[in-house]
């Protein structure tokens, strides 16, 4: 870094010969935003923002207490606020801001405020369930939004598809074995297979006629299956040889499986109690073990609704917000980063705890991703605060990155936990030279064909934001011309768009995508001219908006028109500005303009106000507005565009 700060986080270098009032503006919104950002950072050195999802997660949440008879007054009545508060005129809701109408979502809220006490014939219950109506009713749902209706018998469990606990007994080798789906789906799936087999129901207190198209005949009769020949057909076919086993699979094999399946559960449970950091295997794995027997007393059930106490965010209005997951680590490295190219001293006491603690996060030991890996030594970084279990590249990579910007008073410290992160993200590398998030080579096409499968994404292969980061990391370390280094580049560039994009798979979308992988190329030693460059330049200026800044909506994911589309946010006109930054636009129109639509959208205490999901957790399923993502990625484009890029390509 060429740049230092005074102790108030005051930039204080000469950026050089570009536009006075840009910079001068530049400069104090930076000023004000490492101020900001240093004010949030917690005592014990990390940083984190709200996680905010949608609706289904506080709905589910009461129905899981009503399912264990512990929902209480309190609880039922913050959810019922914020749900409430999240509806909009046509009585619906959407998975992120501005989306459209949502079923599943839409009956899962109706029947959360029905819990609490929400008449049906309430006007804002009454549009809900009129919608809910039209467009299919309960039985369009998907598969998850039926389960947890079969736990109260609004919906049978014979007209859900069958999910054995005979799966765990797979071997790696065998299809649909359970290592074949992602880690998030995989600690969703094992609990599941016990609900599916014990099929539970629970006094249900309301009927839910309202929200069939006919109550009469709540099952509308199944359509012709597809043909014997194609994928579905067969696995509709499967489906239906799994409701025959059912009948008849062996008592000693299936308690066996089942058992297997909670050895498996509380073996992966977290110190905190959670499991994987992520609500919905929480919430399944408390169900599933209580269905074998565990009670509420029990030292692992205790945990884990305790743990999921913890994912509430109670806001001053009185709502209670449940967060899907935190992103502690993800958020410390990115603000870590936000911070040092800002200019803050690279000793700065805030980044020396931050580094502190994340070097506490390391994970030392070995987890699923070693099926796939045996052998491989341990040494990663996770996004939340427990888990062990499941770290991931992508925050491996980041938090590198980060570490290399800090001058910790312990050097030995650091360089051997990243000499151990460089090491394990190259053993994760899958076997097309390109890194997913979690695991190697978890490229199965049969999971996502499965009938049950239809709640977003159940398989983890590479993206190109992950491979980007990792790439940009490698070159960081010095290892620009590594052959492993050069697979995965050499993949990023077979995967870029025809017009100049790269998708986007944790962050929304192409914007995300190109962010990521143009500052990895040119760390990696690519020239500002390369033609891969040049296109992603051209692409992201043709998507700039007349205010200045970059903006997508979630809706790329499912309609390319939409691509690079949708209105202006911080966070994505910062990721669009660190590509071309990094491609050496930094005196580019399009550069002032996006830096001049940050100055002027900065808010007078330093942050940025970003309604819109820019974040990812299923493409189109399930979106993300990580609320931190507002402040540290503007803060690194603004410290970028005044002090340059914080690494010469390819140096440490």
């Amino acid at each position: 870094m060429t740049a230092t700060t005074d102790g108030a986080g005051t930039p204080g270098a000469d950026p050089g010969s570009i536009t006075p009032d840009t910079v001068q503006g530049a400069q104090e919104a930076a000023a004000r935003a490492i101020r900001h950002l240093l004010a949030r950072q917690d005592a014990a050195g990390w940083w984190k923002g709200d996680l905010e999802t949608n609706v289904t997660m506080d709905a589910e949440d009461l129905l899981l207490r009503q399912f264990l008879g512990i929902r209480d007054e309190a609880t039922t009545r913050a959810a019922a606020l914020f749900i409430r508060g999240e509806q909009r005129e046509d009585g619906t809701w959407a998975t992120f801001h501005g989306g459209p109408p949502e079923l599943s979502a839409t009956i899962e809220a109706y029947v959360a405020l029905r819990l609490a006490g929400d008449a049906p014939d309430a006007p804002h219950m009454a549009r809900a369930s009129a919608w809910v109506r039209a467009h299919g009713g309960i039985a369009a749902a998907r598969v998850f939004t039926r389960i947890w209706l079969a736990l109260f018998g609004w919906w049978s469990w014979d007209h859900l598809p069958e999910l054995p606990p005979e799966l765990v007994f797979l071997p790696p080798w065998v299809p649909l074995n359970i290592y074949d789906f992602g880690c998030w789906a995989r600690q969703t799936i094992v609990p599941l297979t016990v609900v599916s087999a014990k099929r539970p129901v629970r006094p249900a207190p309301f009927a839910l006629d309202e929200l069939h198209t006919d109550a009469r005949r709540p099952y509308p009769p199944v359509n012709r299956p597809a043909p014997l020949a194609s994928w579905e057909g067969l696995f509709q076919r499967m489906d239906k040889a799994l409701h025959v086993y059912r009948r008849f699979a062996p008592r000693r094999l299936r308690k066996a499986a089942m058992d297997t399946a909670a050895r498996w559960i509380i073996e992966r449970q977290e110190n905190d109690g959670c499991w994987g950091g992520i609500q919905p295997p929480a919430v399944y794995s408390v169900i599933a073990l209580h269905l074998l027997g565990y009670d509420l007393a029990h030292p692992v059930m205790r945990a884990g609704l305790e743990s999921l106490d913890r994912f509430a965010v109670w806001r001053e209005d009185g709502a209670r917000m449940v967060e899907a997951c935190q992103s502690p680590v993800w958020d410390t490295c990115l603000a870590a980063i936000a911070l040092a190219d800002a200019g803050l001293a690279p000793d700065h006491p805030a980044l020396v705890k931050a580094a502190d603690w994340m070097l506490g996060e390391e994970i030392v030991r070995t987890g699923d991703w070693a099926v796939r890996r045996p052998g491989l030594a341990p040494g990663g970084w996770a996004f939340e605060f427990h888990n062990d279990t499941y770290p991931d590249i992508d925050d491996t990579a980041e938090v590198v990155l980060a570490l290399r910007r800090i001058r910790h008073p312990e050097p030995a410290r650091v360089e051997a936990a990243i000499a151990r992160g460089v090491s394990w993200n190259l053993g994760m590398q899958s076997g097309n030279g390109a890194w997913g998030a979690f695991d190697a080579d978890n490229t199965s096409p049969f999971p996502n064909r499965l009938p049950f499968c239809d709640f977003g994404e159940v398989i983890d292969p590479p993206s190109a934001d992950v491979t980007a980061h990792v790439v940009e990391m490698l070159a960081v370390e010095g290892k620009a011309a590594d052959p492993r280094t050069r697979r995965g580049i050499a993949w990023l560039l077979a995967e870029q768009e025809p017009g100049g994009a790269w998708f986007g798979r944790w962050g929304t979308n192409y914007v995300y995508g190109t962010g990521s992988v143009v500052p990895a190329l040119t760390a990696a030693g690519f020239a500002p001219g390369h033609p891969a460059i040049r296109r992603a330049v051209r692409w992201l200026e043709s998507v700039q908006n007349e205010d200045g800044g970059w903006g997508e909506d979630q809706r790329s994911y499912k309609d390319p028109q939409w691509a690079g589309k949708g209105a202006s946010t911080a966070s994505q006109t910062a990721w669009a500005l660190m590509a071309l930054l990094s491609a050496g636009e930094r005196h580019g129109k399009a550069v002032e303009r996006g830096i001049g639509y940050l100055v002027e959208t900065q808010r007078e205490d330093g942050s940025w106000d970003e309604p819109y999901f820019t974040g990812t957790g299923f493409p189109w399923d399930f979106s993300i507005n990580y609320h931190l993502y507002r402040q540290v990625f503007p803060l690194t484009a603004l410290g970028r565009y005044l002090y340059g890029e914080p690494f010469a390509p390819g140096e440490a």
